[in-house]
């Protein structure tokens, strides 16, 4: 039997005491070796970094492709060389892009899209998303606006539209040459040169020219294309009616071919007023038969040149005129015209003008202010013009063509081509 070691007897104090805790076992060289601590703490860093990327890329996500403030659609012009602060402030002024301009700014460097920002007029569709606004500028689908050249107007009148059109920008160096525009609808963006709309439109006109002279009736009486667009800008002025355009140009190559004077009033006018297209007043019995090389009164033939810029509509009917043996035409009262093939019918249709025209004059309740002189008869309201009476003794065997359209009404014993 063992003895026990005696048992020193402990102070109370000593006995609450603890007994002496062994010391914490040391870390191994392994772990204390730098290049693990410093692996330890990238990974920690590279986890911190991974889980603020994606809490942010959510978060940005959200924001670019969350609905944006605007509550109709709107356009914005995004001027030229503006940064991206710049084009920030334009949005988040014109109400595209909330008041948070920087999110903009971070959307654009997080799409990559710095670079390729375009200036130019945008429109922004209501609730536009960042995504969606920043898309549409680097797209650069700017706004198209229309613009309509009427047919009929001649280059400096035209010129002079696209000059009072504020959405061009540049002047017109070189007034174009008479007929070589297309007059058409258009679209361009604001800021378009008038350089680039002229050459535009002078373009069309080659194209629109060639298709139809390929297609053109090869027994009509006209040698090149641009003699073909002097016919049809006659045809323009002389009526706006869509069905009677390809009569109208019968009517002016029947007249060629029996080597009749074209006698057409629009003539007269652009050989007195030239590019300004229109007189103001009605033409006066002596400007009939005063000189000038477009007066079809006094030249053979057609005039040296277009006396405006004709539509495709007007060039298709001289390519392609009516079959007809039609020689004169007058205004009919109601808008359009009479044609007739005879001087005789002619007079008849002349007489009922005049007859219609009294008419009107007698139900008018405020006299006129200047009576016609008492060699002329008022027979259309835009503008008068008598061609001088011919001969009384013997009726012409090839008629001239009855004048009027401008405002006068056709003479009794006259017969020219009505202008519309």
């Amino acid at each position: 039997m063992s003895e026990r070691p005696p048992i020193s007897p402990r102070s109370p104090r000593a006995a609450l005491e603890p007994e002496q805790v062994p010391p914490p076992p040391k870390r191994s060289e392994r772990a204390r070796n730098p290049f693990i601590v410093v692996g330890n703490a990238i990974i920690t860093f590279i986890l911190f970094v991974m889980i603020a990327v994606g809490g942010t890329y959510i978060y940005g996500k959200q924001k670019i492709e969350a609905p944006g403030p605007l509550q109709e659609d709107k356009v914005v012009n995004i001027p030229a060389r503006a940064g991206v602060t710049d084009i920030a402030d334009v949005l988040q002024r014109e109400g595209v892009i909330d008041n948070n301009r920087w999110a903009f700014i971070g959307s654009v460097f997080a799409l990559k899209a710095r670079s390729e920002l375009k200036p130019g007029e945008y429109q922004f569709q209501k609730n536009a998303s960042l995504r969606d606004v920043i898309g549409t500028i680097v797209e650069g689908k700017v706004v198209q606006h229309s613009v309509t050249i009427p047919e009929g107007l001649t280059s400096e009148q035209i010129v002079a539209r696209l000059s009072d059109n504020d959405i061009f920008s540049g002047s017109v160096r070189e007034l174009p040459r008479e007929g070589t525009l297309l007059p058409e609808t258009y679209k361009f963006p604001r800021g378009t040169p008038r350089d680039q709309v002229i050459a535009r439109m002078q373009q069309a006109q080659k194209r629109v020219l060639a298709e139809i002279w390929e297609r053109r009736n090869p027994d009509i009486p006209v040698k090149t294309p641009e003699q073909l667009v002097t016919l049809a800008s006659i045809v323009e002025k002389e009526t706006g009616k869509a069905d009677e355009r390809s009569r109208v140009a019968s009517v002016f190559v029947n007249r060629l071919r029996q080597k009749i004077k074209l006698q057409s009033d629009p003539t007269i006018i652009y050989g007195l007023v030239g590019g300004k297209g229109t007189l103001g007043r009605p033409i006066k019995r002596s400007e009939i038969q005063q000189p000038s090389p477009y007066n079809t009164y006094v030249v053979d033939g057609l005039p040296p040149g277009p006396i405006a810029n004709p539509g495709r509509a007007s060039l298709e009917a001289a390519a392609n005129p009516a079959r007809t043996r039609d020689l004169f035409f007058v205004a009919d009262g109601t808008g359009g015209h009479a044609f007739s093939d005879t001087y005789d019918v002619h007079q008849k249709n002349v007489a009922k003008l005049r007859a219609m025209e009294k008419q009107i004059q007698n139900d008018t309740v405020e006299p006129a202010d200047d009576p016609p002189p008492p060699a002329a008869a008022n027979a259309s309201a835009d503008a008068p013009a008598a061609p001088p009476k011919p001969a009384p003794a013997k009726k012409p065997a090839r008629p001239a063509p009855l004048l009027p359209r401008q405002g006068t009404a056709p003479p009794a014993a006259s017969a020219p081509v009505d202008q519309q």
